[in-house]
């Protein structure tokens, strides 16, 4: 009883009408900062951080959260619209939830979008309010063995992003692990991969990744077809057209459950989050589905469960922050500055001792979310509209986005010039039906995979037996070897049955 007096309590703090408007204003940018591609929520967080000094450090909790969770809805926008995808997260989304826009369907792929991040972003709250103590014990038993076993299963799942060859599916994942190397090897000091420039020293940007592969490439690939010469869809918008198609909401019942319970497993665990989580979600829900055939061409439960499993993991993220003082990410890292700036220690003691502020947080989670739903759905006549624009006047904007969006990163043409040329390479790998979302995987999990590998041999002092010794570590690499098999099993199957 005493958790449900908590978050009465946490309601009154969260309704207060100054912790209230600070809570509208960090959702309303946190969502135009997910909607404007590459204007990353770091930055957004970055240059609002000193606002914070004048303000509560309830208030300013709920503001810099406001801005974070309300950036994963956004981001999903411009990814169904455009191809862009607003936050790193949202890159998966493009694989569905574009091809659905494409078919006309941009207003059921936008309802589906707001559905799975609402239901993941709850789900993720009922599981902070009630399962923290927890959630945190598991983060604790994750050693650097246990995190490079779980990556490695994600490396091995995500073979399964693309919809073409398994084995160009492999190339691009090991191509994104090389480009997840360059820069300054963090154990040596010594430069790799960065060809004598010295703007690559501290490695390539998920932003510019994202941006020439989603976004410059796309566009070189479809100057040339003729039937992007006219609006993409006419639709009419109303109710009717916005309602997902009979049976959708049966498809995606399983999916918006499996997407939430991965993000917010991942979310718990330091150094994972959001990104991981949705590759992950979406390669699960492609090797599970009974549908598995309608991916890559507007599947639903494939635009769901991502979506489910970035809000669910942008929500638990918080539970290692508050109740270990443990950021999972650079995001987190702000927050805890944001509690250190005010006086206050992060950790158990936080619930006990700062009652008001940890329950307010979480209360304040509840009219975020609601909030966000109630802004963006009247909104998503606007955006389908936006997409009916013809191709000449559609991509030369988004274009122009990309650009301002990558530079506003570091403020370097440096990287405007990096996105060119990787889109033209891009281009290319897309005309030889290489697809981008492995490549973006291997990126994500290299560099965290090598560092865990090694931090794991130092301790064991290069004993491999160390990873199989540890169960947890076992358990994931046990389900890599059997997804590995099942995918060769599949493949020599397909090749009889083409023979045949």
């Amino acid at each position: 009883m005493d958790i449900f007096h908590n978050l009465i309590a946490g309601f009154g703090v969260a309704f207060q009408l100054d912790n209230l408007l600070w809570a509208v204003f960090g959702v309303v940018v946190g969502n135009l900062v997910g909607v404007l591609p590459g204007m990353g929520v770091m930055a957004s967080l970055s240059i609002l951080l000193p606002l914070t000094y004048s303000m509560t450090p309830t208030a300013a909790l709920i503001m810099l959260a406001g801005i974070f969770y309300g950036s994963q809805y956004g981001g999903g926008i411009t990814s169904v619209m455009l191809n862009l995808p607003g936050t790193a997260a949202h890159a998966v989304t493009c694989l569905e939830g574009h091809p659905m826009a494409k078919k006309g369907r941009a207003g059921a792929a936008l309802f589906m979008l707001l559905l799975g991040s609402f239901f993941g972003a709850t789900c993720g709250i009922l599981l902070m309010v009630f399962l923290s103590p927890i959630l945190s014990s598991i983060a604790f038993k994750f050693g650097p063995a246990e995190y490079f076993s779980m990556m490695l299963l994600g490396l091995i799942a995500g073979s399964t992003l693309a919809n073409g060859s398994a084995l160009k599916s492999i190339a691009m994942v090991l191509l994104g692990v090389v480009l997840g190397l360059i820069g300054i090897d963090v154990n040596t000091g010594t430069m790799r991969f960065t060809f004598g420039f010295i703007e690559l020293a501290n490695g390539l940007s998920i932003v510019i990744l994202a941006m020439s592969f989603f976004g410059l490439a796309d566009f070189l690939k479809n100057i040339n077809n003729s039937d992007l010469a006219s609006p993409i869809t006419k639709i009419k918008v109303d109710s009717k057209s916005i309602r997902p198609k009979k049976g959708d909401i049966k498809k995606v019942r399983g999916a918006l459950f499996r997407g939430t319970s991965i993000g917010s497993l991942l979310g718990v665990l330091p150094g994972t989050g959001s990104v991981i989580a949705s590759f992950i979600a979406y390669a699960t829900e492609k090797r599970i589905s009974k549908n598995s055939h309608e991916f890559g061409k507007g599947a639903v439960e494939g635009l769901a469960s991502p979506e489910a499993a970035t809000s669910s993991a942008a929500q638990t993220s918080f539970i290692p922050t508050l109740t270990l003082g443990i950021p999972g990410d650079p995001v987190m890292a702000i927050m805890l500055g944001a509690l250190i700036i005010h006086g206050i220690q992060p950790g158990p003691a936080l619930i006990t001792e700062h009652a008001d502020i940890f329950w307010g947080l979480i209360a304040s989670f509840w009219i975020g979310n609601l909030l966000l739903l109630v802004i963006n759905y009247p909104l998503i006549g606007f955006w389908v509209k936006l997409i009916s624009l013809p191709f000449k006047y559609l991509y030369p904007t988004a274009l122009f986005f990309i650009c301002v969006g990558v530079y506003s990163t570091n403020s370097s043409f440096f990287d405007v010039g990096l996105v060119i040329f990787i889109g033209f390479v891009g281009y290319l790998l897309l005309v030889l039906d290489f697809e981008a979302a492995p490549l973006l995987l291997g990126f994500i999990l290299g560099p965290m995979m090598e560092e865990y590998f090694r931090r794991s041999l130092i301790i064991s002092d290069g004993d491999l037996s160390f990873f199989i010794e540890k169960p947890i570590s076992l358990a994931f690499l046990v389900l890599s070897l059997l997804i590995l098999l099942y995918s060769i099993y599949t493949s020599v199957s397909k090749t009889k049955i083409a023979q045949t």
